[in-house]
Parts: structure tokens; C-alpha cells; sequence
């Protein structure tokens, strides 16, 4: 991987990011693709109307069905989904968290059982290395103890001392692998975290950031606290962490937690938001979200949003968009999923102009302006 830092504007960073497969543009939204497929498109929609550089898949899911060793075989992610840039895998430790009924942790490792057949399945810091070779992804997660919020101070002391444990036996032998010829081409994150407790977030950035890892994330927010705190625990771990490698917060969020968090010095993100919630109806917007699905729109000649370029706003009305959600129409989640995820890439690309034009504040300002209207 090569790291470049292009422009700083206050803490917001503009910096391009070189993989394998693509060259990545900060700040950087990835669309999240769980089992090798963002919901409701393929890989010629992806190239023609969003143009990701990257996109996120999930090593838990993808090792659970249809398997690594499958995607090995038939390519890996890049020959199998046909999507031809950057691949980010998450390691699981987010499943150990979203599936807590199913899981055990333990000081080597996690213990699943598969939500798809209840099969029993253990991942420790190398396995989760293993998998990933597999799947031949850009940037590889390890695996990480994720706590919800809130959480005592014990619970969460353990969790970071388990994290840094697990770093240490992930890095070390994602390095050894390289040194065998596999995965030269494959990079590495850890994960700091420490809940918003801002003495546990600097011990666990310490330790992890003095570690040879190729970038750094964020992990463990978004997940019961409150917005401020997220913000604050951000500004404050993020002075810990390298100036000339990539910053990443997993998981968020809004298109406000993303301007919000890119002001404090983050790079890239990821969340189910777009998608996800434009197969329930609600669409983001310039001016703000609304559900498509009610009355009020069933007549509505306008686009989406008259100020997005997508080829949805440029071809549709809201009431074709509208009929199409009530009719549960297979159509509906396609295009819902081509604005949204465009709307978050094209605020990702104004924030870059901003930064490198030194004007960010002021963007900042007309963001929230434009929502007040």
C-alpha cells in the first residue's frame, strides 16, 4: 500500500490511498457488500452508476457461506464477484458482537455458531488471517473484542487488553506469511478500542499504533452511545494515531456523522445506512431524508433530489419511485440503493474538493444550512 497525504484543511484530511487494485480518493465512504454483493446491485451497477474505489465485504459471512476455500478457487473476491477494485474485509469481531447470542469469547479466541445452520465454528487472530488470504482482499481486519455500550470498566479494560493481545499475534503472523510469498500484496488494520472512555482509548491507541500495521481503525462506537460522545471519543483517540497512514471508523453512519467525523480527522468509513435504508423506503438527500412511501409523493414530478447527479434523479420521479416501493416492485430497491449510495460517494468527493480547496468550514456551514431550508 501506498499512503500520500494530499491537503489538510483544520484537522479534515484529503489523502489517496494506492492497493493492488485501485487507487482510493480520502475522504472515502465504502459501500458495504457482507456476503460479496452490495444488496440489490451487481458488479456493472457498481462500475456504471456508483464508482466505488472500494467496497467491504465480511470475512464471518463469507467464511460461513459460500467459504473461503470456494472463493479461493474461483478467484478470489475480485475473480468471483467481478468487481475489479479494492476489497476491505471486516474480521468478525463485529459478528461476535451483532450475534452475541451465539458466541463465546475466550483469551485464544471466538467461538460462533453459524446463524445459517448452527454449526460451531472457532476464529483466533490467525484463522482470521488464514480466511482472508483466502479471499484476497485489499485490507484485512483482525480480529478484535467489541463491546456494547455501555459498558463497566472491567468489561472494557479486558476488551482492550484481549485487542492488543490479539494484534500482536495477528501481525506477527501476517508478516511471517508475507515473508513465506502469501499475501504480499494484501495489507493490514488493527482496531483500537476502549468504548469512550478517553484514558482506555489512548492505552489501547498506544499500544496498537506503535505496532507495523499498514493503517489504523476506530472500532467500538455507533453502538448504543450517544452522537457527542461518538464525536468526542474521536477527536480524542485520533491525535494517538499516525499522521501518514489511514484512518478508518467502522460502522458510521449519517451523511452528519460523516462530515462531522471527517472535521476530526477521519479518512474512511462504512455503514449498512445507505442501503439498508433504502430498501425501507427512505432516501438522503441534499436537504435532508424522507420516505419515499408516503402519500404526499404519489403525484410528486420531482427527482429525489433536483441537486444529485444519479442516474435515478436524472431518469425518475418521486412518484414513480413511490408506486414502485407500494407495489413492492423488485425495481424499487435497485434504484433506491443507485441514489443513496451515489448521494454518500458524492458528499464523500464534495468534502475532498473542500479540504483541497482549503474551504471545509465553509462547506461544513452550507451542509447544515441546506437542511434548515
Amino acid at each position: 500500500m501506498q499512503f500520500q497525504l494530499d491537503k489538510t484543511d483544520g484537522k479534515a484530511r484529503a489523502c489517496t490511498i494506492q492497493t493492488a487494485h485501485s487507487t482510493i480518493q480520502t475522504p472515502v465512504f465504502m459501500p458495504v457488500g457482507t456476503v460479496g454483493a452490495v444488496k440489490a446491485l451487481d458488479a456493472t451497477d457498481l462500475a456504471t452508476f456508483i464508482k466505488p474505489d472500494i467496497i467491504l465485504g465480511n470475512t464471518y459471512h463469507l467464511y460461513i457461506r459460500p467459504g473461503d476455500e470456494t472463493i479461493k478457487t474461483m478467484g478470489k473476491l475480485h475473480g468471483f464477484t467481478k468487481y475489479p477494485k479494492s476489497f476491505l474485509t471486516d474480521s468478525g469481531g463485529f459478528q461476535a458482537f451483532s450475534l452475541s447470542d451465539n458466541v463465546k469469547i475466550d483469551e485464544n479466541g471466538i467461538t460462533f455458531r453459524s446463524h445459517v445452520d448452527g454449526s460451531k465454528h472457532y476464529f483466533t487472530p490467525q484463522k482470521v488471517i488464514d480466511i482472508q488470504h483466502n479471499l484476497g482482499s485489499d485490507i484485512m481486519m483482525i480480529l478484535d473484542d467489541l463491546v456494547a455500550l455501555p459498558a463497566t470498566q472491567e468489561r472494557i479494560k479486558a476488551s482492550i487488553e484481549r485487542t492488543t493481545r490479539w494484534a500482536q499475534e495477528s501481525i506477527d503472523y501476517f508478516r511471517a506469511k508475507q515473508a513465506e510469498g502469501i499475501g504480499v500484496e494484501q495489507n493490514i488494520f488493527a482496531i483500537i478500542q476502549g468504548g469512550t472512555d478517553n484514558a482506555f482509548r489512548e492505552k489501547s491507541a498506544k499500544e496498537l499504533c506503535a505496532m507495523d500495521f499498514d493503517g489504523f481503525a476506530i472500532g467500538g462506537l455507533s453502538v448504543g452511545e450517544a452522537n457527542q460522545d461518538m464525536y468526542n471519543t474521536v477527536a480524542w483517540t485520533t491525535q494517538f494515531m499516525p499522521v501518514d497512514k489511514p484512518r478508518y471508523l467502522m460502522g458510521v453512519g449519517t451523511p452528519e456523522d460523516l462530515v462531522e467525523n471527517v472535521s476530526r480527522g477521519i479518512d474512511m468509513f462504512d455503514c449498512v445506512m445507505p442501503t439498508r435504508n433504502a430498501r425501507n423506503g427512505t432516501l438522503f438527500t441534499s436537504f435532508g431524508k424522507f420516505n419515499i412511501k408516503k402519500a404526499e409523493f404519489k403525484t410528486d414530478e420531482q427527482p429525489i433530489d433536483p441537486e444529485c447527479g444519479c442516474m435515478v434523479c436524472q431518469t425518475y420521479s418521486r412518484a414513480y419511485l413511490c408506486h414502485l416501493f407500494r407495489a413492492k416492485e423488485i425495481t424499487y430497491f435497485r434504484l433506491a440503493t443507485i441514489h443513496n449510495l451515489y448521494y454518500y460517494l458524492d458528499l464523500m468527493k464534495q468534502m475532498r474538493e473542500a479540504i483541497l480547496e482549503e474551504r471545509f468550514e465553509a462547506f461544513k456551514e452550507a451542509f447544515y444550512a441546506k437542511r434548515k431550508e
